[in-house]
């Protein structure tokens, strides 16, 4: 459950599948922001769990090549 996972932590939402860092709570949401930036969305706190070594991993291949995309001026995708 999300009330244990302290801001910056990488969790997985399993209602999108989608992979986030905690950036906060709002009402009855957990905020998640993408490994890669960009806009946060709220998740249900029942739906989100913690990643997975091999989850982290992908998380930071992600982040990786979306920072060297942008330190190129090209575009991430």
């Amino acid at each position: 459950m999300a009330e244990g996972h302290p801001e910056g932590t990488l969790v997985v939402d399993t209602a999108t599948t989608k992979l986030g860092y905690v950036m906060g709570r709002e009402g009855p949401y957990v905020q998640l922001r993408p490994v890669t930036g960009g806009r946060q969305w709220d998740a249900d706190p029942a739906r989100v769990r913690p990643a997975t070594e091999d989850e982290r991993l992908t998380a930071m291949r992600e982040r990786t090549r979306a920072m060297n995309s942008f330190s190129s001026g090209g575009i991430f995708r």
